[in-house]
């Protein structure tokens, strides 16, 4: 990296940074002006100097990523790509907050504005995430082009953050952290912006701990930079600030870096500066115009741009083209030494499965026993397993529960420095396929999340579903980012057993169903866990999927052998049915399925007929076509039971006025796991009762 020297056009062009950020805001009427104001010389010193990017290209492979994890700080990032020539143009900035059409919402959205790399907002995602795409980089680099040495291959990159103190604060970021410094994610540098500022005032409140001697413990680089100097003054020194960027990349090749730079928020803002009003709210007409005197602009005059210094800030679209070029000879020379990885580069760059992906499926299938007992946990790692023998871009672990979640891959190296190596894991690979989080769920769902935005990889993470609740906020940011996140929870119901109510979801199912743009699948069985990975894996949409599994064995069905491969994909299927209109509709999941076809065996006795549907994925049936849902639950059968080990919640709109649900509305139990089903009425017997009081109701209402 050359030096870097700032000219009077630099300036220039932080000062219109500065002017167009709170312009926007003033604008707008709200937003969180103070940040742009005061992080304008840090983020186009890296835009300009640091970030490998071509605007022309928003989508090149070789660029650098970019997160800005303190995403309601949104203009900072906005006013670079303006600059940069992402396509934003100046609307786009009048029109920052500016509703349904805006491109330049108040925080940064993956998918809608180029040169976003990731929604942002929820504080210490972008963060987090951003080790996610570090570790992306490296899995997909030793898939691809293992031998190159550091730094020379076409999918080599570099990770750059602008993070604050509520990221800092949130405890995602120490947790990431740990992992990041184990990894030894050399090529990630993280700038944290500590102007000591948030809403409800001075951080110094609740935010005493040396930040930097925190990060060193972890094992990561640190270094601090000031623009406030020892006399009290203020300067926006960007050529010291290159400086320590460049020590840093040089002094610390193996190391995640933290460069810490201490700012006063909105400055130079008269009245603002270092004023938590300016964190969160418009700086005012009186505050603004003071900002354009001491900046030079006219203070009647909005969103003035200086072409001269614009012009000039574009040159960096020019150094991008060469970049790009240069990459481009690196990465046909790739090509062609090495066709079979171009081949495979091309398949997931395209998200095609490989040759065999069903045949795999086929082939574990054809080993399965009907009647033989099969957790469901058990049968999806066996898919996995079986799955990862023809997708090597598939990788993934657990949060310290890989022997019970059966999310580890056999024989698979471990995603680590060798120096990681212990008595259970003693094959670390830094190209390993497989992951451990450590008991770190949050962590794990925004590191796969960051793998998938920062790779063409495909990872999957695993956990108890009880601890999915501190996954959460991971999960409903890859619903809304529509990124196709695998979440394997596994010991699903009260049937945990001895473990107690601690570990025995109720409300899970409903409150995940409830998350938009989230896809939960909870298979009856051997036979339905396979053909919902299978579906997972082939569908055309990018949601994130939920697999939800048993703990205890269930009994591989007969009628699952059978039906699954064409029923699962489309949410609900019929099961078992019946000669003409059935009398009642039974509606089951998971392991519930099995109560569900044997009540329907004692109905049939007593002469009352059953329909069992099975339904592995309410939102996959919410899919399909209303002929299909009407042949599946026709409106005329008023008669219906919903059996689920859980609140009954997400059934009502299925059992309309007459139905029964068969649930759990209470905290588990302590003791055996088959016993708490029975004691909270999870039984064939309970699914017949309350079939027969559908009916009659139905009947009584005529």
């Amino acid at each position: 990296m050359t030096e870097f020297k700032e000219t009077e056009l630099d300036e220039r062009a932080i000062k219109m940074a500065k002017v167009l950020s709170a312009d926007a805001v003033e604008r707008a009427g709200h937003g969180h002006p103070g940040s742009p104001v005061s992080l304008a010389p840090i983020a186009y010193t890296l835009y300009q100097h640091f970030i490998k990017h071509d605007p022309n290209d928003p989508n090149w492979e070789g660029r650098d990523r970019f997160i800005l994890s303190g995403g309601h700080a949104s203009l900072t990032q906005y006013v670079q790509l303006y600059f940069s020539g992402y396509g934003l143009t100046l609307d786009d900035l009048k029109n920052f907050r500016g509703g349904a059409d805006t491109r330049t919402p108040g925080h940064p959205e993956y998918g809608l504005t180029p040169g976003i790399e990731m929604t942002t907002g929820p504080l210490g995602q972008g963060f987090a995430s951003a080790i996610g795409f570090a570790y992306g980089q490296r899995f997909q680099r030793g898939l691809l082009d293992p031998e190159a040495p550091e730094g020379e291959s076409p999918f080599d990159h570099n990770i750059w953050v602008i993070c604050g103190e509520g990221d800092i604060e949130e405890g995602i970021s120490g947790e990431s952290a740990s992992l990041a410094a184990n990894q030894q994610l050399g090529n990630l540098t993280v700038i944290f912006d500590a102007n000591r500022i948030q809403i409800e005032g001075d951080t110094n409140l609740v935010l005493a701990e040396d930040v930097l001697k925190r990060f060193q413990a972890y094992g990561w680089y640190t270094d601090e930079f000031s623009f406030i100097q020892p006399d009290g003054s203020y300067k926006e020194d960007v050529e010291g600030l290159a400086d320590t960027i460049a020590k840093a990349r040089a002094a610390a090749p193996n190391q995640p870096k933290l460069i810490k730079v201490d700012t006063l928020i909105a400055w130079p803002t008269p009245g603002k500066t270092n004023d938590p009003s300016s964190h969160g709210s418009k700086l005012g007409a009186e505050a603004v115009a003071g900002l354009k005197k001491l900046l030079g602009y006219d203070p009647e005059e909005s969103f003035h741009v200086d072409e001269e210094a614009l012009a000039h800030a574009r040159k960096v679209a020019e150094r991008g083209l060469e970049a790009h070029k240069e990459w481009d000879e690196k990465y046909d020379a790739w090509r062609k030494a090495n066709p079979d990885k171009a081949a495979l580069y091309d398949r997931i760059k395209a998200g095609e499965l490989p040759e065999g992906f069903d045949k795999a499926i086929d082939d574990l299938e054809a080993t399965f026993e009907v009647g033989k007992n099969v957790a469901t946990r058990g049968a999806s790692g066996s898919t996995l397993n079986a799955i990862a023998a023809v997708m090597p871009e598939l990788w993934g672990g657990s949060a310290d529960l890989g022997g019970s979640n059966k999310t580890d891959l056999k024989g698979a190296e471990t995603f680590a420095p060798a120096e990681c190596a212990t008595k259970q894991w003693p094959n670390c690979s830094k190209y390993g396929r497989q992951l451990h989080f450590g008991v770190r769920e949050f962590t794990m769902g925004t590191i796969t999340n960051g793998i998938l935005l920062g790779s063409h990889t495909r990872p999957y993470g695993g956990t108890f579903f009880m601890f999915s609740d501190y996954e959460r906020s991971a999960v409903r940011l890859a619903a809304l980012m529509q990124i196709p996140n695998l979440y394997v929870w596994s010991h699903d119901s009260v049937a945990v057993g001895e473990d107690g109510p601690t570990h025995q979801p109720v409300e899970h199912l409903a409150s995940f169903r409830a998350i938009p743009q989230l896809e939960v699948a909870r298979p009856a069985d051997a036979y339905e866990t396979a053909e919902a990975y299978r579906y997972f894996f082939e569908k055309k949409n990018t949601l994130p999927t939920a697999m939800v599994l048993t703990r205890q064995g269930v009994p591989v069905l007969a009628e699952t052998a059978e039906k699954a491969k064409d029923g699962v994909k489309k949410g609900a299927y019929v099961l078992v049915d019946t000669e003409g209109t059935p009398d009642v509709i039974i509606m089951a999941t998971g392991s519930e399925v099995q109560w569900a076809v044997s009540a329907a065996k004692t109905l049939a006795g007593e002469g009352i007929k059953a329909r069992v549907v099975s339904v592995p994925c309410v939102e996959w049936f919410e899919e399909q076509d209303a002929e299909y849902k009407e042949a599946v639950l026709p409106a005329a059968v008023k008669a219906r039971v919903s059996v689920e080990a859980g609140v009954a919640m997400p059934w009502y709109k299925y059992l309309g006025s007459y139905g029964k649900p068969v649930s759990i509305e209470q905290f588990g139990l302590q003791g055996d796991g088959a016993q708490n089903m029975i004691d909270l009425g999870i039984t064939a017997e309970h699914v017949v009762e309350a079939a027969k009081a559908s009916i009659a109701e139905v009947e009584a209402a005529k």
